[in-house]
């Protein structure tokens, strides 16, 4: 098993070419925002010589291509800058932010799966019946909606309507945690779920056509052994890739529901370092985020690797 994971210093190494294009994009879309940082700051009613003197201060007023440089150079050194906002080292609000996201992602992900597994396994065990089409109507639903809305709509019936859940906040402990992200996590998790589902649905069926699976009844495995031992493991194997990939996509998601939810996570930090023209809060977490789905990436070369042991990425990567 593990020789076949050899593939991974070479997924490394490739991709430090892509986080240099990310810091180079980044960089310089995070200086076409309209505004001055240090009007930004100061606010509406500084003058002219407190803005100039701060922005030399700043270092926004040397050519682009020598802040980029400046910027790279303590990239380099483990260094993402210094918040003009918050006056605290980049990497230290990152430090404290991103626990909050993943802890949401990773939920998020939990509940999508126990959405979306049971519902495939309906639909796929009988295949245009009233149960598929009714699973397939959730699937439309669900991907129709914004997930903004769905997060509004959520605190408006569990929070403030019944009092099930809080609207906001995170808590102090992990069992506090627990219970102020699962909004937000079912918000992320229904987004989820629809495109699971059409991918595992759909591989479920074939796995039941397939006749290993007629073999393993007519050796009396039904039910939950027939659909654990046989059906599932096989079916996931393509829908890996697809949760990999929604994966990435879901970290956008999250720094818009996080801003609804009122967390502490890179979604608020993101969004207020966006109206204060914080470049360096601003590169340093838009490089986080390019950095984790390029890891996501990895992490599900290496599930589906070990889901399926026709799959050897070494020797591709060898070839």
């Amino acid at each position: 098993m593990l020789h076949r994971l050899r593939f991974i210093p070479g997924r490394l190494v490739q991709s430090i070419p892509v986080a240099l294009g990310v810091t180079l994009i980044v960089f310089f879309m995070a200086h076409l925002l309209p505004g001055n940082a240090a009007l930004a700051l100061l606010g509406e009613r500084a003058t002219k010589q407190s803005v100039a003197a701060l922005t030399e201060q700043l270092g926004l007023d040397k050519p682009l291509w020598q802040q980029y440089f400046l910027f790279l150079g303590q990239l380099f050194q483990g260094n993402l800058g210094t918040s003009l906002t918050y006056q605290t080292p980049v990497l230290q609000l990152l430090t404290t932010a991103i626990p909050v996201t993943l802890s949401l992602l990773l939920y998020a992900l939990v509940l999508a799966l126990v959405i979306s597994i049971p519902l495939s396994a309906l639909a796929a065990f009988r295949p245009g019946g009233a149960r598929d089409l009714s699973v397939r109507g959730f699937t439309l639903l669900g991907q129709g909606m914004p997930q903004f809305w769905l997060g509004i709509m959520l605190i408006l019936l569990l929070g403030v309507t019944l009092r099930v859940f809080p609207v906001g906040g995170y808590g102090d402990d992990i069992p506090a945690h627990l219970y102020y992200l699962f909004l937000p996590a079912l918000t992320l998790a229904i987004a989820m779920s629809p495109t699971i589902i059409r991918s595992l649905r759909s591989s479920m069926i074939s796995v039941l056509e397939a006749e290993y699976v007629g073999t393993a009844k007519s050796k009396g495995a039904y039910g939950v052994e027939l659909f654990g031992g046989h059906v599932l493991r096989n079916a996931a194997i393509p829908t890996v890739s697809v949760i990999g990939v929604n994966l990435g996509f879901l970290v956008g998601g999250s720094l818009v529901i996080e801003r609804v939810f009122a967390l502490p996570g890179l979604g608020s930090l993101m969004i207020n370092s966006i109206f204060t023209r914080d470049f360096p809060t601003i590169q340093g977490v838009t490089l986080f985020v390019a950095l984790f789905v390029v890891v996501v990436g990895i992490l599900t070369d290496v599930v589906y690797t070990m889901l399926d042991p026709r799959v050897d990425l070494s020797r591709k990567a060898r070839a």
